[in-house]
């Protein structure tokens, strides 16, 4: 177990107790624990982070100041006999490491964000009789999360009627907690963005989209001139798939910068014309958040197909495009971005329909979930809110 304390963040001139978050290591789980964790501490709570060692590693801001500790965790699902025995060894070995924590430390509450690297601390909370907290980011909830449920205090929501959520636990909808840098793009005016240029950005997910590596670059290129030269393109891809990207790009006239990952965007974001996007629970978040006009194409290999229940409600609402990943082909798709890019009036009220869709106060629901939750004993959670 090893623990990294850069910031012991304790505040002796207050006596609010310790909160301890525990989340995996994508995008997915770090971004809501890191506006809740903003809010939390801007409050006077004293915070804490458990999670795997991969997981620790992607945390930065709020979340990677704190005393943070990484457990033993792994996997059950998928791989071979030989795996699921080794990740059962692990996810033993990391329960008794997160009692050991919760013990030394003493929190008023665990709250968990999902993914496999949450399951050790939270599961350890409620073996310990701690107030165990889930927080679900998708309109179906994880298979994590599912279990956990059984054991929760209570159940926050980003999406209402979430399915598989228990009807016994007391569920609170507050929204996807977004960054406090993108929340502020809210007050923009979409209508405000240069003319002169075309700013493109694409999205794949925690992984990265493939399939957005070999359509889109075909799709681009079917542009006539004059709008390839006006596109400003920013397109995160597996890392392993940035050199064929760059020459799958080669013979379009176009401003492009391909990453992994970008560390800045709320920048990024403040500059976009039109997002083309996996609908990921945070990504739709901080779209709706930002305003962004929005092509989403749900992941449909995601479990119980749930970024098409993230996207389908503000589709709907006319929120976002939403493309089938069977639909998704480079000659539709050039046609949808020359079609949008020459339609301003569209674009701004694809902008205008995310931000009404968008719980801007997502992190100050759930703060105020919390404390009013740790402050009543035990016995009285449990029902629907």
């Amino acid at each position: 177990m090893n623990s990294n304390n850069n910031n012991d963040n304790k505040n002796t001139t207050t006596e609010k107790p310790l909160i301890i978050l525990t989340a995996g290591g994508t995008g997915g789980h770090v971004y809501p624990a890191e506006a809740l964790a903003q809010e939390l501490k801007a409050r006077g709570y004293r915070l804490a982070l458990v999670t795997d060692k991969r997981g620790k590693n992607n945390y930065h801001g709020a979340l990677g100041e704190m005393p943070n500790f990484s457990v033993l965790s792994g996997a059950l699902v998928g791989k071979d006999i030989l795996f699921k025995l080794q990740s059962a060894c692990k996810l033993a070995l990391g329960i008794l490491q997160s009692m050991y924590i919760i013990w030394k430390e003493k929190p008023a509450c665990v709250i968990g964000f999902g993914g496999y690297a949450s399951f050790p601390c939270a599961f350890a909370a409620a073996l310990m009789g701690k107030e165990l907290i889930i927080h679900e980011q998708n309109s179906v909830m994880s298979r994590t999360n599912r279990f956990l449920s059984k054991y929760a205090s209570m159940i926050a929501e980003s999406f209402s009627q979430t399915k598989y959520a228990p009807s016994n636990i007391k569920t609170v909808l507050t929204g996807m907690p977004v960054r406090e840098n993108i929340l502020k793009l809210h007050e923009n005016d979409y209508r405000r963005l240069p003319q002169d240029k075309f700013q493109l950005l694409i999205l794949g997910g925690s992984q990265g989209a493939k399939i957005f590596s070999s359509v889109l670059p075909n799709a681009i290129a079917h542009l006539d001139k004059e709008k390839q030269q006006k596109l400003k393109i920013y397109q995160q891809c597996r890392a392993d798939d940035i050199e064929d990207l760059n020459a799958a790009y080669k013979g379009c006239e176009l401003d492009i910068t391909i990453s992994p990952f970008f560390a800045d965007m709320a920048q990024i974001y403040a500059g976009t014309h039109l997002i083309i996007s996996r609908a990921g629970a945070s990504s739709v978040s901080e779209i709706e958040a930002a305003g962004i006009p929005a092509i989403l194409v749900p992941l449909p290999t995601a479990a119980d197909d749930h970024q098409t229940g993230n996207a389908i409600d503000l589709a709907k609402e006319n929120g976002c495009i939403l493309v089938k990943q069977e639909h998704f082909t480079a000659m539709d798709m050039s046609k949808l971005i020359s079609e949008l890019m020459d339609d301003g009036e569209r674009r701004t009220a694809l902008s205008e329909n995310a931000k009404k869709a968008a719980k801007t106060d997502a992190a100050i629901r759930f703060a105020d979930a919390i404390e009013e939750l740790i402050k009543q004993p035990k016995e009285q959670a449990g029902s629907n809110v």
